[in-house]
C-alpha cells in the first residue's frame, strides 16, 4: 500500500479530527483549532473564530461515518460530500499546487474557502484513493473496549489496533496484570 503523501496527510487529519471528539475532548477552543490547523499543515483561510470551530467540530460525525463505511457506502458518502451545497457553496476544482516545501499535491477547493469546507472536501478526496485501492481495512475502530476512536493503520503488516499511545499502554498494562494474576510473568 502506497498512498500519495497528501492522501496520508488528509487521512491523518480526518482521523485526528474525528478522534478529537472522544473523551477527553481535544478540540474545545479556538486555540485548539489553531493547533489542529498548524499540526496538520493546512494552508489558506483560517478565520480563528468560535463559529469556525463549531463548523469544523460539526464535521466529526459525518467524517466518522465516511471513514468507517464499507466501500460502497463510502463511495456514496464521498459523492455526497463533493456535491454538498451546504459546504458554503464551495465548488470542487482539483488543481496541483506546491507550497511550504511540499512537492506537487492536490488541492480541491480555493484557498479562501471556509476551513470546514476544505477539511470535508480534502477528506473526501483522500477517501477516493482508499476506495479505488480497496484499502478500507486501513481504517477501524480502536480495539480498546472503552474507546470509540478511529485507527488509521498505515503499517506494512496491518498490525495497528489502537488509536493512541494511551490506549496501547492501557491494554498492554491490563494484559500484563492478567498474566501476573495468572501466575505468569513476561
Amino acid at each position: 500500500m502506497s498512498f500519495a503523501h497528501d492522501t496520508v496527510l488528509e487521512l491523518r487529519a480526518a482521523v485526528a479530527l474525528v478522534n478529537s471528539g472522544e473523551p477527553p475532548e481535544t478540540l474545545a477552543t479556538v486555540a485548539d483549532l489553531d493547533a489542529f490547523f498548524r499540526d496538520h499543515d493546512y494552508t489558506g483561510r483560517h478565520d480563528r473564530t468560535a463559529a469556525e470551530l463549531e463548523q469544523v467540530r460539526a464535521l466529526r460525525p459525518r467524517l466518522r461515518e465516511l471513514l468507517l463505511a464499507d466501500r460502497d457506502r463510502a463511495a456514496a458518502l464521498v459523492n455526497e460530500l463533493l456535491d454538498d451545497e451546504t459546504l458554503a457553496g464551495v465548488r470542487v476544482r482539483p488543481r496541483l499546487v506546491r507550497h511550504s516545501g511540499e512537492d506537487w499535491h492536490v488541492h480541491a477547493t480555493p484557498d479562501d474557502a471556509p476551513f470546514a469546507a476544505r477539511v470535508a472536501v480534502e477528506t473526501a478526496m483522500a477517501m477516493i484513493d482508499v476506495i479505488r485501492d480497496d484499502e478500507h481495512s486501513r481504517l477501524a475502530v480502536c480495539a480498546d473496549d472503552d474507546c470509540r476512536g478511529i485507527v488509521l493503520d498505515l503499517s506494512r503488516n496491518r498490525s495497528r489496533r489502537y488509536c493512541s499511545t494511551a490506549c496501547t499502554n492501557r491494554n498492554a498494562q491490563a494484559a500484563y496484570r492478567a498474566r501476573v494474576a495468572g501466575g505468569r510473568r513476561g
